[in-house]
């Protein structure tokens, strides 16, 4: 038996400690050891139950986890029990979906991800597809590996879904985990980039400035959106969680502009959207991510080039979960991990 962190309810704050026996594999899968998990907006949304998605309660929170592989199904050759692992999020696909074939399983739409489908990794022991594995470079320690899901949220936004040039101006609205790791993102692109969060967001919108060379905003941003020419920003990564923001994000937005929607948001539109189409902008949505996008982001980290030390607020033992899903939901950090296992890295 091992602790687990279960949201057991769709009540508020139905999160608690159970013990849970390891799971049992399938001939396709590894048992995963966890070294690190990180703590997701979305795992906050499903502990406050201001989430806008089907959860199959009770089910193990967590989806950005690193490892060591510590089982293997019978039909899993191509991995080896002591490797290094980070698995992506898509524990239930359909091989014939459409989607899937196109290599967008991402989008099929019978996936059921880890931490809300299927139990997810705040926990010792994790039951992974192998398909879902990626191995971690030595140089990168698990504890950073881990925050390769976000990373990639933020990669597929930004560079997949966004027709983003060098030298654009970008304005990200929400300085939570995802905001900053897109902003850091378009940087690396070559885009000029805004980060607009409100009076309680400086303390995340100075990292933003410090560790990622961005412009750090609270309130108003129209003044940075048309400081080049007055028609507006070229681009505006919504990465909010609430639907307002996309009728700001069509004032801020040029001409012919695009903005891209990543945030989630339950809440109903009430207003208009004809400014997209008198100014002709394009409306994106971004949706999680697939093999390539991870692939370059373990490069990304491993390099050094892009870089989440300065996003982590702290490492607690699972027993701790509620001080780091509380320290992260007031602000105080911007990402906390769990680390089930501090003796793995």
């Amino acid at each position: 038996m091992s602790p687990a962190v279960v949201n057991f309810a769709p009540e508020p704050h139905s999160v608690e400690i159970r013990e849970l026996e390891k799971p049992v594999i399938g001939e396709d899968d590894v048992l995963l050891e966890v070294a690190a998990v990180g703590v997701c907006g979305s795992d906050l949304h499903q502990w406050t139950s201001s989430h806008s998605w089907p959860v199959n309660y009770p089910v193990v929170l967590g989806h950005e986890f690193g490892g060591v592989i510590a089982e293997l199904g019978k039909n899993v050759k191509a991995w080896h029990e002591g490797d290094r692992v980070v698995s992506e999020t898509a524990a239930v696909i359909s091989g014939d979906n459409p989607m899937t074939r196109r290599g967008l399983y991402n989008l099929d739409p019978t996936r059921k991800g880890f931490g809300y489908g299927v139990n997810g990794a705040m926990t010792r022991w994790v039951r992974v597809p192998s398909r879902c594995l990626h191995r971690v470079p030595d140089a990168l320690p698990l504890e950073l590996a881990c925050l390769t899901e976000p990373c990639s949220v933020a990669y597929n936004a930004v560079i997949e879904n966004t027709r983003l040039k060098p030298g654009d101006r970008v304005i990200v609205l929400g300085p939570g985990t995802i905001g900053i790791l897109c902003a850091a993102v378009a940087r690396l692109a070559g885009a000029e980039v805004a980060i607009v969060g409100l009076e309680n967001d400086r303390h995340r919108l100075s990292i933003a400035e410090s560790s990622y060379g961005c412009t750090g905003l609270v309130g108003d941003a129209t003044a940075w959106a048309r400081q080049r020419d007055g028609l507006g920003a070229d681009v505006i990564i919504d990465a909010a969680g609430h639907s307002t923001t996309l009728k700001l994000a069509m004032e801020l937005v040029r001409p012919a502009g695009w903005i891209t929607k990543v945030g989630w948001g339950p809440q109903p539109l009430n207003f208009s959207l004809d400014p997209l189409v008198q100014k002709n902008v394009t409306l994106q949505g971004s949706f999680s991510h697939n093999w390539p996008v991870w692939e370059r982001v373990l490069a990304l980290l491993t390099a050094g080039t892009l870089d989440v030390r300065p996003i982590v607020g702290g490492q607690w033992d699972l027993e701790d979960w509620a001080d780091a899903f509380t320290r992260m939901h007031s602000g105080q950090v911007v990402k906390s991990i769990l680390r089930p296992n501090r003796a793995l890295n």
